[in-house]
């Protein structure tokens, strides 16, 4: 191998701090497997932005080998004979990006084979029937020790007994649970049946962004964590609604669309509320409740106080397409986003800091009354797990274990790329920014629209299609609210029955394809995915 006079530099400045050796073959794998795209989710529409990131794999090698000087949290049987991992993830260049450069650094006896999921065509799936067939047989062909499940596969492996439990390993190593984000554990044991079967190391969730300088300017009070919707919705209908699109200033922008029907649709499921009753198949939407959701959606939309996201294209140099987000070019004083539109602000301020939004801070999104302690919109997509099948359960739990270890997360917090770890202590801002509001709110525990799933896939383009015309022929006047929802009320009835009917006739349920993100801040429309981490394992993501 030909030395690099880089990894030669690095190989001197941890020999010498450490005041003894350290293999330089493996400060060099680490560089190799490390060097690759690191995936940077933009806010725009069904776009996915890649931003080399040519220091972070030298950053965490190098830190990683002071850490393992001073602590040794490496494998246990990091002297031992070498094993080989097989590990489920969207592919391994993301694997080793955002993992296996770090265990390696520990571990020079480890070595990972990935096994790519990007092998379950989605696209060639028909049903709900098939694609689980297909992943069921995608595991017992590739038979990996460490599984990456999203929430519901989580639950219904750890129900099947296809899941190791993780309680004696944690009471063995003394893994410190208690710095996870609120409810993170209990709501896992309580998917694991009353165990713990699977942990994740980073979680996605949304706030409210504020623009301080934009309500000291009209002299209204900053909004608070744990506001309504209504409450969010007056407080945007403050500040002046004048001047021309181009120029004027905004209350708030939700998401991508300032669609009634997705706005109502937002406020709603903030309350629990449900358009179908996905057990009996029913639809529940023509009630007070959903009435009085849709009127406050409705006078935020014809207040002029919210954002029209179709004033937003994306062309032109990249400063450009970092202006184009009006919360970013301090045009709107609130936005509700992700974790992302963070870090495109930070880009802005190191691009273009003379027309960046500067003095902004964070409070949590709107809450329902009822349970402000609590939230549907906190998302977690990498839960690792041991396969029950493993021959390697020791090895595969000292991988997860030092994924979810104070010092991973310390020296991975420290190269934010837009997701945070479930360490909270590690969440932090340089200038005491409000964190906290990404976490504040413990997961409920249910999803945003529970069962959606199990619905059949060609009702939801009906679904979506039927709801923004009944909504549109409210916002021009030809019908009122409790009118399009009776409307709605029997239109979506009867296209859910056709569903039924032609998915009975057919003999499989379609498969839902468009599902529903919470990933923007809105519903997602099936032309209309945003971020879409979820959406990410198709992409190849580093998630």
């Amino acid at each position: 191998m030909k030395p690099n006079p880089f990894v030669q530099r690095l190989y001197k400045e941890s020999t010498f701090a450490c005041g003894k050796t350290t293999h330089y073959r493996n400060v060099q794998n680490i560089l190799d497997r490390g060097r690759s795209f690191s995936l940077i989710r933009s806010t725009q529409r069904s776009t996915i932005r890649l931003l080399l990131q040519r220091w972070l794999p030298a950053v965490l090698a190098l830190a990683l080998l002071l850490t393992a000087c001073s602590s040794g949290d490496g494998n246990r049987e990091s002297g031992g004979e070498p094993v080989t991992l097989k590990v489920m993830h969207w592919n391994e260049q993301s694997f080793n990006s955002e993992y296996g450069m770090l265990y390696y650094a520990l571990n020079p006896n480890v070595e990972f084979e990935v096994v790519s999921t990007n092998k379950i065509q989605v696209s060639e799936i028909e049903s709900s029937e098939e694609y689980e067939k297909k992943f069921e047989q995608f595991i017992q062909d590739e038979k990996p020790d460490i599984l990456m499940l999203n929430q519901e596969q989580y639950e219904k492996f750890a129900a099947d007994g296809r899941l190791v439990s993780l309680e004696s390993y944690l009471t063995r190593d003394k893994l410190d649970l208690e710095g996870f984000i609120p409810g993170l554990i209990d709501l896992m044991r309580e998917k694991g049946g009353g165990e713990l079967y699977g942990l994740t190391p980073n979680f996605y969730s949304q706030a409210i962004y504020y623009n301080k300088d934009l309500f000291d300017r009209y002299n209204i009070e900053y909004p608070t964590d744990k506001m309504s919707w209504e409450e969010v919705l007056n407080l945007a209908g403050r500040f002046p609604t004048d001047g021309s699109d181009e120029d004027r200033i905004y209350g708030l922008r939700v998401g991508y669309s300032t669609d009634l029907f997705q706005l109502g649709l937002a406020i709603g499921s903030t309350s629990g509320l449900r358009m179908v009753n996905p057990a009996d198949k029913r639809v529940s939407i023509d009630s007070e409740s959903w009435v009085n959701a849709y009127e406050t959606a409705l006078r935020a939309i014809r207040s002029g106080t919210l954002y029209n996201n179709e004033n937003m294209s994306f062309s032109g140099s990249y400063e450009e397409y970092l202006l184009q987000n009006p919360f970013v070019s301090g045009k709107v004083a609130m936005a509700i986003d992700g974790t992302y539109l963070m870090q495109q602000i930070r880009e802005a301020a190191e691009v273009i800091p003379d027309k960046a939004v500067k003095n902004w801070d964070l409070v949590t999104i709107p809450v329902d009354p009822a349970n402000p302690d609590y939230t549907n919109n906190v998302s977690f997509y990498n839960i690792f797990a041991i396969h029950a099948e493993s021959p390697n359960r020791d090895a595969a739990w000292d991988f997860i274990r030092y994924i979810h270890s104070d010092e991973y997360a310390r020296v991975t917090s420290k190269a934010f790329n837009g997701q945070f770890p479930v360490r909270t202590k590690y969440i932090r801002d340089d200038e005491g920014r409000n964190l906290a509001a990404f976490y504040l709110l413990e997961p409920s525990g249910t999803e945003l629209y529970p069962g959606f799933e199990d619905l059949p896939s060609n009702f939801f383009n009906e679904f979506y299609t039927i709801g923004s015309e009944e909504m549109k022929a409210v916002t021009s006047d030809q019908k009122t609210v409790a009118e399009a929802l009776a409307s709605m009320q029997t239109r979506l009835q009867a296209a859910l029955d056709e569903a039924i009917a032609n998915q009975e006739a057919n003999g499989a349920a379609g498969r839902n394809e468009a599902g529903v993100s919470v990933e923007s801040g809105m519903v997602v429309m099936p032309a209309e995915s945003g971020e879409a981490e979820a959406g990410a394992a198709g992409e190849g993501s580093a998630d």
